[in-house]
């Protein structure tokens, strides 16, 4: 908190001439720096974590993962420049976390995990 949002970045999934699907993963990246790495668990939680992001990755027939700025394609795009005013989470008994909801002055943006897909919600 009290951090300013700087970037996004996010990994898709491509398949042939499909458009890219997800975001897989973002990481939002603040004015000092520090990256924090939002995705999903196998066992349907939210996965929070500080870390950097990975390099994209070929799946073969399967298609492949880019890795890139996506700040203005998610709702984080109004906020970008902005403080991060407050952060609270959602658990479950039987999952862990998840939902993040993160405050900002002129909204919320909420990330969760939806039947094991990450869903980014402009609030």
């Amino acid at each position: 908190m009290g951090r300013l949002l700087v970037e996004v970045v996010g990994s898709r999934h491509v398949y042939g001439g499909d458009d890219p699907a997800g975001p897989l993963d973002v990481w939002l990246i603040d004015d000092r720096g520090a990256t924090v790495h939002i995705t999903t668990g196998s066992d349907g939680c939210l996965i929070v974590e500080e870390s950097e992001p990975h390099a994209g990755y070929d799946m073969a027939d399967s298609g492949r993962v880019t890795v890139g700025a996506i700040s203005s394609e998610t709702p984080f795009a109004e906020h970008i420049g902005k403080s991060i005013l407050a952060v609270r989470e959602e658990h479950e008994p039987m999952t862990g976390r998840v939902a993040l909801e993160l405050s900002f002055p002129r909204g919320r943006v909420r990330c969760e995990s939806w039947a094991g897909d990450l869903r980014l919600i402009l609030m």
